[in-house]
């Protein structure tokens, strides 16, 4: 599956963005699908993951209340919403699909897309 980001740009403290991933093929709703993001320096990191009929999802703690994952499987998208967003979300935000369920480290997920910055100004 191939996948493509989009929807980062920049905003101010305490604004929102929604960021969507889009996948090509017709597997998507078999796969479960995350979101991870890297800050310059940084290791990639999990922010959250959803499975494949969006029922279930997981955050990591630092976004709970704030971010929500969730995912259209006719539109072969996942998103991402963003609120109240600080200084320290700012990173290159990926996508990824994996076939174990609710994974939460990057190697668990095969197929990444390309990523897309956002940056919040304080």
């Amino acid at each position: 599956v191939q996948l493509q980001a989009f929807g980062g740009g920049l905003v101010q403290a305490g604004g929102s963005l929604r960021l969507s991933c889009a996948a090509s093929g017709r597997t998507f709703s078999r796969y479960d699908m995350g979101w991870f993001r890297q800050a310059p320096g940084k290791e990639r990191d999990f922010v959250a993951a959803i499975g494949r009929s969006g029922s279930s999802t997981d955050y990591v703690d630092s976004v709970k209340g704030r971010f929500t994952i969730s995912r259209d499987n006719a539109k072969n998208t996942v998103y991402l919403q963003m609120d109240s967003l600080k200084p320290e979300d700012t990173a290159v935000y990926y996508c990824a699909a994996s076939s174990i369920p609710i994974a939460t480290m990057p190697y668990e997920y095969a197929f990444w897309g390309q990523g897309t910055q956002v940056t919040v100004s304080s």
